[in-house]
């Protein structure tokens, strides 16, 4: 399952030494950590990169922030956008808390047909001060455990994935000459030096943990972006539901819905798809709302806004009629899934 929150991360901490570090060792140090994680293919072209820096003594003080920069394949030859930021970094004063984030698209295994997901990992690369420089790894992905975040085993898809973690956490270890400090335990799972601890013997924290967090966390993210109303669905439902799936450019952003047995209504977006699954679900919770204020039942509103899409950026309706899944949970598990 692909989650909107970490599964697990790792954190390297380097003191470089007397010389103070120029903020470019930021930028640089990412770029070979995600070299690292490229030669697996745990990236993959191409990665968004913010860079940002404000002040050590209050982190609300923004000083500078550049955000959604293309990690191009020679990202710090000059004149290249990142390049550029850095610049306008290194022209700064002060003591700075310098942070280069990069999302990292890449690819992981099953049966052996690769799945892509936009947010496998981030890296956050920080350099205080110009003294210490962390580096944190997250992964939005269970395909590194013995069994799923809805707790079902997976032999296989372990035995494809997890290696490739593992000789990636080790191979970035060696490049800073130390291992990584293993995240906290979270809902999700229990990291390790080389990976997880092995759910089937030390057990989750959580039954089900992704469809008790995931898809409530899921929710909240896609709400935050259109203002507050009641006039809307119901969220939920026991019934079946009829869908409809949301493309764009050949890319499955999500999935519209409506039950069949009561009026509940809404949207599930395609965790693996990214940013843009919640930037579409956004415009496809506003044409569910504006079918409810007309009146319209639940799957009355589920045909109209399929012919009313919202503007291009949305995404269009696949199907010429809406497929059905035996429920609700059916139909979170397959856009979480894949």
């Amino acid at each position: 399952m692909i989650t909107s929150n970490p599964v697990g991360d790792w954190t390297w901490e380097v003191t470089p030494g007397a010389e103070k570090v120029r903020p470019v060792r930021a930028a640089e140090t990412a770029i070979a950590v995600w070299n690292v994680l490229a030669a697996h293919e745990l990236a993959i072209p191409r990665g968004r990169v913010n860079v940002s820096a404000r002040a050590v003594g209050d982190r609300r003080d923004v000083l500078l922030a550049v955000d959604g920069v293309s990690l191009e394949p020679q990202p710090l030859s000059p004149e290249t956008a990142l390049s550029r930021a850095m610049s306008q970094v290194d022209s700064l004063e002060g003591d700075l808390l310098v942070g280069v984030r990069i999302e990292c698209p890449g690819c992981w295994l099953e049966s052996g047909v690769k799945h892509r997901a936009e947010k496998l990992f981030v890296l956050q690369v920080d350099i205080w001060k110009s003294s210490l420089l962390v580096v944190t790894l997250e992964t939005y992905s269970d395909a590194w455990l013995t069994m799923d975040t809805r707790d079902r085993e997976q032999p296989e898809v372990y035995a494809e994935n997890a290696p490739r973690l593992a000789t990636a956490l080790e191979e970035i270890s060696a490049l800073f000459g130390a291992a990584p400090t293993p995240g906290d335990p979270n809902r999700h799972a229990t990291p390790t030096e080389t990976g997880f601890e092995d759910p089937m013997v030390e057990g989750f924290s959580y039954d089900d943990s992704w469809g008790t967090f995931e898809v409530a966390a899921r929710s909240r993210l896609l709400r935050s972006r259109i203002p507050t109303s009641e006039d809307e669905y119901q969220e939920i439902t026991d019934h079946p539901v009829r869908y409809f799936t949301i493309q764009r450019g050949g890319q499955t952003l999500g999935y519209i819905w409506a039950s069949i047995g009561d009026e509940a209504a809404g949207y599930e977006p395609r965790t693996a798809a990214g940013e843009s699954a919640f930037e579409a679900g956004a415009e496809w919770l506003l044409r569910l709302r504006a079918a409810h204020s007309q009146g319209l039942s639940a799957l009355a509103a589920l045909s109209w806004a399929a012919q009313s899409p919202p503007r291009p950026d949305g995404g269009l309706v696949v199907e010429e009629t809406p497929q059905e899944a035996p429920s609700l949970d059916a139909l979170e598990e397959l856009s979480g899934r894949y």
